[in-house]
């Protein structure tokens, strides 16, 4: 069966709770970015698509994959420069927050400290298939006649909520053709390609995506960020307690069981044993001349602002971070036997850190603003409430900018 893109009606049924606000859904054409919300996190500038694409170089292609009534999921390619991967090799790093989860390719990837490969994002049982073509994919070049060995690199969240995921139809087509579609520029986000079965929140979560430039005094690099959402926790937006006023938030029954009474005008919420579980994968770019040890560390500090949106990255929670420099100044052959990298020195890198925290967060309010309803035969996940968040921000003084 040949995969098509389909999205899903509107919801009209609202559940009333305190401040003129609710739980419910937008219309599927409400979907909008984080910045026209006043959500603007941080104090850098973004590049002209805020997006990893602001990275020079950088290619991101989708593929959303629906079958019958029970196949939403797809796949995410992040492609790092337009050359040879396998000969002009970036540097590349990992890093854990909580590790449940199935990363392919990542012994090879820490161990070497670089990439030979695309990234790719799908789902959980899909990494496999996803990995056999992408390695297909780089085996058929031309230029990799003589190759015996190819390292791919998939990362996972499990969309199981709403994707039949144990079937797995279609994904080596989706691959191929997120891999040919990949480009530069604006980035679609929310259900599309690896994020079309995501949740996050108890809300329908996806693909989300920002950047941040620095200044000339701080060197002038450019930090990109995507993330394929897939989490719950306490969802809090700018420090807004979003959550917990829409009345959906992890361990609510057990907060409410115990006497605890809910956050003035809380509603009823999803009253099921949600715990924060699920997964967040967010690949960071930049062209700052950095190799793996401080790339690592760039990684770390992308976690800070998944926290900042309510994840406490619990136990069932696979967070991963890989990041890559696109620097010329960085790259290396696979056959060098000396390094001749020029690095940005530690003292360089603080700057760094606060474009990706900023970056980060901001993405993953992008991927739960910008999703839309996705329904199959066993559930229907509809967006976070925009109007409702509107209103909880506006009363704390986060206005749209005018």
């Amino acid at each position: 069966m040949t995969p098509m893109i389909q999205f899903s009606g509107v919801c009209t049924c609202l559940v009333a709770v305190g401040l003129a606000v609710s739980a419910a859904s937008a219309p599927v054409g409400a979907q909008q970015r984080a910045r026209t919300m006043g959500l603007a996190p941080g104090v850098f500038t973004p590049g002209p698509n805020n997006a990893i694409t602001d990275v020079a170089g950088v290619r991101v292609g989708h593929e959303t994959v629906t079958m019958g009534d029970s196949i939403r999921t797809g796949v995410t390619a992040i492609i790092p420069h337009g050359g040879d991967l396998y000969r002009d090799r970036v540097p590349a790093a990992l890093h854990v927050g909580n590790g449940f989860g199935k990363l392919l390719g990542v012994t090879q990837l820490r161990e070497l400290g670089e990439l030979e490969t695309p990234i790719l994002l799908t789902c959980t049982l899909c990494i496999w298939q996803a990995g056999d073509a992408l390695a297909h994919f780089m085996l058929a070049k031309p230029e990799n006649a003589a190759v015996r060995s190819i390292n791919p690199v998939v990362g996972e969240t499990n969309d199981g909520q709403l994707n039949a995921t144990r079937s797995r139809p279609g994904i080596a087509d989706a691959v191929n053709r997120a891999l040919a579609s990949a480009d530069t520029g604006r980035v679609a986000e929310g259900s599309v390609g690896a994020g079309h079965g995501t949740v996050m929140f108890g809300w329908k979560g996806g693909i989300g995506t920002s950047s941040r430039k620095l200044p000339a005094s701080l060197g002038g690099y450019t930090v990109g960020v995507i993330v394929q959402g897939n989490y719950g926790g306490v969802l809090q937006m700018a420090g807004v307690p979003v959550g917990q006023l829409l009345g959906r938030y992890a361990f609510q029954r057990d907060v409410e069981r115990a006497g605890s009474p809910p956050p003035r005008g809380g509603g009823p919420g999803d009253r099921g044993a949600e715990r924060g579980d699920g997964s967040c994968m967010i690949v960071i770019a930049t062209d700052a001349p950095i190799l793996s040890r401080n790339l690592e560390r760039l990684g770390a500090r992308a976690v800070m602002g998944l926290a900042r949106t309510g994840s406490s990255a619990s136990n069932g929670s696979g967070d991963y971070v890989i990041a890559f420099s696109t620097s010329p100044r960085v790259r290396r052959a696979p056959d060098a036997t000396i390094s001749t990298n020029d690095e940005l020195g530690n003292e360089a890198m603080s700057a760094l850190f606060q474009a990706v925290t900023e970056a980060a967060e901001e993405a993953l309010y992008d991927a739960l603003l910008m999703a839309t309803p996705v329904s199959t035969r066993a559930a229907r996940v509809n967006p976070l409430p925009r109007d409702s968040v509107r209103v909880l921000l506006e009363a704390r003084g986060i206005r749209s900018p005018r």
